[in-house]
């Protein structure tokens, strides 16, 4: 009993003293601590960052190791709100601490508000703030490395919620006036059961919400901090291009207009050793994206309606990555070059620095080269673009061109990392300037192989005809292009390889001269089937070539220059220069081509010769045949045979044969024409011979060998009826009797039959086949009128008298009479006469006073004379049949000619009616 009350104050004493401690715990714990919390937390925001900071109230609960902070907030030193939160509560974990673990049972965050500034050097103003209350301390080196090696601290989160908080990022990075702003409001984060040391039997969850402006971000999963480790997914929904021009505004060389992206994916993150991420089922969406080439431009140069990605994974460890199918719809894209040749897409790209001389493969004998990593694998199931457009501007041009794709769809098959394995695709488009074209096939990236099925129908070629301009004057007025077969390319060894095979159309073209009116050339359709075209060495087969209804319009201009040639671009060759060379002989071009056949349907030609007055316009239709067995590769002899009508009245044939074309081979070549009118062609007369032509007609065969450049040819002329009308004043008329030339050719029926040779160079300038042809026509008439008798009796047999004999007449001295010899020259004069009925002849009656005899009287003299023109004129008209009215007596003369002791001469001179 004494005992028991000996202890009873001892037990009392503890308990009074455990009450007590008790009730100081209780007392700084509910009124001590959170008083000094509430007047140094402020105080601590001033001396550790510089903040002027309050808080509302701090409770805390000591028995449940819980902290309950209400109302903070927090402004910097420019007044601004830095941070801040409605409630913070915190409890402890006793357990956890016992165990030597911080742990928090709970941490309830509501309403918190961040304000995160980027500044212009890439810091931050938590960071800033910090370091500019807080000198740096320098520490022993081993004391760092100790600190580097300790391990983290054993912390415990049982839960941690954080409820409606609102994040304000702040861009000053830029240097504008105004930062960018970006604020996440609601940010929603709940974190279960995570440690900071291995635990093999557990791990956290947290799930994460948050929202920028439309955009939300959803993030979900487990998370084991030692080791690193988390598996969950995360989903973006909407997230704005505002936000991310911002971002990607450094990164990305053009102005990024407007666009929304979502993406999901699930994933797989370990540390360690080895770094592991992998991700599957992912998904990227992107939603009217717009892109312009500067923020200068006014409209944006590409736009989709939507690109998305599916089935999306990637294994870091293992270096793979895969996608499903990469989907893109409502592409819209505009390209151009511009007058410098550059495309505006790649112009943003150019640096202007040479790339670097380190650049490329890795020196594998470099001692600082790294080692190579194993191959990245990849794989794409299938890309398909649909419903979209690609439009093209080249201002490089003269004129620019615009073209536009639309309509079009692409299709991809499997492509992966084996790029020698091939891919499949399908192209499809329509041209906005009328047609379609399609491409099927597969092509192999490496070693590089292409096959395609190529159809192409209704191509407008007018939208071309910018570029046809650019190298020849001329404008495409209309036409459509047809194209059908089969290009395939090869890669695998150099140079590349490959063929084409098929046929092509062109149909209803047009083409113009940019300053003529009316068409230079149409045709109906222009056919080449089939078309076998090798690329190297590069040789062009066709079967046959069918050109039909083709029309050419031939102008020749006042000044003398024919319209086509005026086709070659300005500034092009010089003259003589034609850029290929007939090949030596045994030789093989670089270029080789084969036509089996040309066909001609119903062509036909417009000629106008303005250089005339009035113009000249005469033309060639029904024009139609064949040529077969064109080539460039000895030995080769070709064939032609065409047949047309001139003026719709006289026939036209063109045949003979081909040598080898680009080479010396001989071409024989013959062209008859039948029938052609001349007044049609009097202006050409009128011009040189000072008169009309009224009527007649002429016949040409014309015989011409040409090998290589060199020429030789026969024109064999018939001119059958040809009259002369009114005279035509005319600068180059020749100054000669025209008409005795005209009557002295004419035979009997009124034909003339000319041979006129000719022979030349026709890679000479200044050799004309025309020309030679019609100063050596001009000639022969001057010719016949300036010496007819020289004329006449080169193409009349006259007994052999010469043309001096024929001119005159002898006569014994004092005698009026003809002696034999003399009668027989006048017979054959008469027989000449006969054939050429519109020759008249002038006789003029002569005496010498030497010779015929000085004692004879001046008067009879003077009947000598004009009897011995008498005489000549009864025996021609009598017995040689010549009509009186073609023989005219001329005043006599008193000087005759004396060609021989004792004979006198009388003149005979020749004319026209």
């Amino acid at each position: 009993m004494a005992e028991s009350r000996k202890h009873t104050p001892l037990a009392r004493t503890l308990l009074i003293v455990l009450a007590v401690l008790v009730l100081l715990y209780a007392i700084v714990g509910f009124l001590i601590l959170p008083w000094w919390l509430e007047k140094n937390l402020p105080e601590q925001l001033s001396e550790r960052m510089g903040w002027q900071g309050e808080i509302s109230q701090v409770s805390i609960n000591p028995f449940a190791l819980s902290v309950e902070a209400l109302g903070l907030s927090a402004e910097d030193d420019s007044g601004e709100p830095v941070l801040g939160f409605d409630r913070l509560f915190v409890n402890l974990n006793l357990f956890q601490l016992v165990r030597g673990i911080v742990g928090f049972e709970a941490i309830q965050l509501q309403e918190p508000f961040i304000r995160l500034d980027l500044l212009e050097d890439y810091s931050v103003n938590f960071a800033r703030d910090w370091q500019t209350h807080n000198p740096v301390v320098s520490a022993p080196e081993q004391e760092a490395t100790d600190a580097d090696q300790a391990a983290p601290p054993r912390l415990y989160f049982g839960e941690l919620v954080i409820d409606g908080g609102e994040l304000l990022f702040r861009d000053f990075s830029r240097g504008t006036a105004q930062p960018a702003e970006f604020r996440i409001t609601p940010l929603d984060l709940n974190l279960l059961d995570l440690a900071t040391w291995r635990r093999d039997d557990s791990g956290s969850t947290y799930n994460v919400q948050a929202a920028l402006g439309d955009d939300t971000i959803e993030w979900q999963g487990d998370l084991s901090v030692v080791p690193l480790a988390s598996q969950g997914s995360i989903n973006v929904s909407g997230l704005g291009y505002d936000n991310l021009k911002h971002f990607l505004a450094p990164f990305l060389p053009y102005d990024l207009r407007g666009g929304e992206i979502s993406l999901s994916a699930d994933y797989d993150l370990a540390g360690g050793e080895v770094f592991q991420l992998t991700t599957r089922n992912g998904e990227v969406s992107l939603q009217g994206l717009a892109l312009a080439l500067s923020p200068d431009s006014e409209l944006a140069a590409l736009s989709t309606g939507a690109f998305t990605v599916d089935r999306i994974t990637f294994d870091l460890a293992r270096r793979e990555a895969a996608i499903g199918e990469v989907s893109i719809t409502g592409l819209d894209m505009a390209l151009a070059r511009n007058e410098s040749g550059q495309i505006d897409w790649l112009v943003p790209l150019s640096s202007g620095q040479a790339p670097s001389e380190t650049s490329g493969e890795p020196n594998a004998e470099s001692p600082s080269a790294e080692p190579v990593a194993s191959p990245f694998r990849w794989s794409v199931q299938g890309i398909a673009l649909a419903d979209s457009r690609i439009a093209w501007r080249d201002a490089m041009l003269d004129t620019p061109a615009e073209l536009a794709l639309e309509q079009l769809s692409l299709e991809v098959g499997n492509a992966s990392h084996r790029l020698d394995e091939p891919i499949g695709y399908q192209l499809r488009a329509t041209l906005a300037s009328g047609g379609q074209f399609s491409l099927d096939g597969q092509v192999t990236p490496q070693p590089f192989t292409f096959e395609g099925a190529v159809a192409v129908s209704g191509v407008a070629l007018e939208a071309v005809s910018p570029y046809v301009q650019q190298n020849a004057n001329l404008r495409v007025v209309n036409g459509t292009l047809g194209l059908d077969g089969n290009l395939d390319l090869d890669g695998q060894q150099d140079p590349l390889t490959g063929t084409f095979s098929g046929t092509a159309e062109i149909a209803d073209l047009a083409l113009r001269l940019p300053e003529q009116e009316g068409e230079l050339l149409t045709w109906k359709a222009l056919r080449l089937a089939p078309i076998e075209y090798n690329v190297s060495p590069a040789r062009l087969e066709i079967g046959t070539v069918t050109l039909t209804q083709p029309a050419v319009g031939l102008i020749r201009g006042a000044n003398n220059a024919l319209n086509v040639a005026s086709i070659g671009p300005q500034g092009g060759a010089k003259t003589g220069d034609s850029g290929a060379q007939p090949s030596a002989a045994g030789d093989t071009p670089g270029f080789i081509f084969r036509i089996g056949q040309l066909m001609l349907e119903e062509g036909s030609v417009a000629y106008t010769d303005r250089s005339l007055k009035p113009p000249v316009t005469t033309s060639l239709d029904r024009f139609s045949g064949s040529v077969t067995g064109l080539s460039n590769i000895k030995p080769q002899e070709g064939k032609v045979s065409l047949r047309g009508r001139i003026d719709k009245v006289a026939d036209l044939e063109f045949a003979g044969t081909i040598g080898t074309l680009g080479s010396d081979a001989t071409n024989d070549l013959q062209l008859t024409v039948d029938g052609l009118s001349l007044p049609q062609l009097s202006p050409y007369f009128s011009r040189r011979l000072g008169y009309h032509v009224d009527s007649g007609k002429m016949d040409l065969n014309l015989d011409y060998k040409i090998a290589g450049t060199r020429l030789d040819a026969n024109n064999h002329v018939v001119l059958d009826k040809i009259e002369l009308g009114q005279v035509v004043d005319s600068d180059e008329a020749v100054d000669a009797p025209v008409a005795l030339g005209l009557a002295v050719l004419k035979d009997g029926d009124g034909v003339i039959e000319l041979d006129l040779p000719v022979s030349g160079d026709l890679s000479d300038p200044s050799f004309s086949v025309r020309d030679v042809i019609r100063k050596t026509f001009v000639n022969l008439l001057v010719k016949a009128a300036a010496a007819p008798f020289t004329i006449l009796g080169s193409i009349v047999d006259l007994a052999g008298f010469t043309s001096e004999e024929l001119g005159v007449v002898n006569f014994g001295a004092g005698s009026a009479e003809l002696s034999k010899p003399e009668q027989e020259k006048l017979a054959a004069l008469a027989k000449g006469m006969a054939d050429r009925p519109e020759l008249i002849l002038n006789i003029r009656g002569a005496v010498a006073p030497d010779v015929d005899g000085s004692d004879l009287s001046p008067n009879a003299l003077s009947n000598l004379a004009s009897e011995r023109a008498q005489v000549v004129r009864n025996f021609l008209a009598e017995s040689q049949g010549v009509s009186p009215d073609r023989l005219y007596l001329l005043d006599a003369s008193s000087n005759a000619t004396v060609p021989d002791e004792g004979l006198v001469s009388i003149d005979l001179t020749l004319d026209a009616r």
